[in-house]
């Protein structure tokens, strides 16, 4: 995560002004001009944003003072104090809501992630994240997800192929899709294909494709063939040998996922870290 791109900064400017605006309109009536703040937790939970943080209080006003008692993919407990600021009292109150916005945010999705994990840790499965973040904060949210013990998916169009459905749809077939990508992308460009059966899966490895995506297959059909397309990743008859196929499995309920612990399987990719999470409830509390 580069945090000094020019990008994030400007992200960062955009909320400053999104919220503040022109000026903060309470502020003649503080009368305090320095003041002290604790961050809390209000609940349990993983941490995420502390480098974000030191930008957005550095940002608004460079006399306050950030002291983080935590850091990203740590684990807090409710009532643990999290932060201590301590600088212009204005400033503080112009930061709160902005900060704590974004990390209560991010925080919960590193939060929702480490269960899922948890739930993997035996296994030699790891869980991977999708394209289905927030637009504007794919970069952070995918970071939240590491921060959670996670690991990145692609991040955009540009940095892997997947064929999906449609793809598949609007061309002749996988085979013919996959020789067009090679021949109209980099020789290091990843083809992944989304295979709705396990038919498809077998297509998409003889056709030389890096990783297939078996998609809302169930656990079942899975267990029962994942052997057989190992088999057909090492075989001589391939014209393309992948002997380091990457099989990963999506389209599943996370309260399911002890169903998928299946040997043979590399990947599950789930939105839901994006999707379904909550925020976590941090406070910021004023201290004499």
């Amino acid at each position: 995560m580069d945090w000094n791109s020019p990008q994030l900064r400007n992200k960062i400017i955009d909320w400053i002004n999104e919220d503040i605006g022109s000026g903060d309109l309470t502020q003649s009536c503080i009368t305090e001009g320095t003041g002290k703040a604790l961050w809390l937790a209000k609940e349990d939970g993983i941490f995420c944003g502390i480098e974000l943080l030191k930008i957005i209080f550095n940002q608004i006003d460079k006399d306050i003072n950030f002291h983080p008692l935590i850091r990203d993919s740590q684990e807090f407990k409710k009532n643990q104090p999290l932060i201590e600021l301590n600088g212009p009292s204005r400033s503080l109150l112009a930061s709160e809501r902005i900060s704590l916005n974004i990390a209560m945010h991010l925080s919960g999705i590193s939060t929702y992630t480490y269960k899922i994990v948890e739930k993997l840790r035996k296994t030699k499965i790891r869980l991977a994240d999708t394209r289905k973040t927030t637009p504007g904060l794919r970069t952070l949210e995918k970071y939240a997800f590491k921060c959670g013990g996670g690991i990145n998916h692609r991040m955009g169009l540009y940095d892997a192929a997947m064929i999906k459905e449609n793809h598949i749809a609007w061309s002749e077939n996988i085979k013919n899709a996959i020789k067009r990508i090679r021949l109209n992308t980099p020789f290091t460009t990843h083809i992944i294909v989304e295979a709705e059966n396990i038919t498809q899966a077998k297509e998409a490895i003889l056709a030389g494709a890096d990783s297939i995506l078996l998609d809302e297959i169930q656990p079942k059909s899975l267990r029962d063939n994942i052997n057989l397309l190992r088999e057909i990743s090492l075989s001589n008859d391939c014209k393309e040998i992948r002997k380091n196929l990457i099989i990963e499995v999506s389209g599943i309920n996370p309260d399911e996922i002890e169903n998928y612990m299946i040997d043979g399987i590399n990947l599950i990719s789930t939105s839901a870290a994006t999707t379904k999470s909550k925020w976590i409830d941090i406070s910021m509390r004023y201290i004499d």
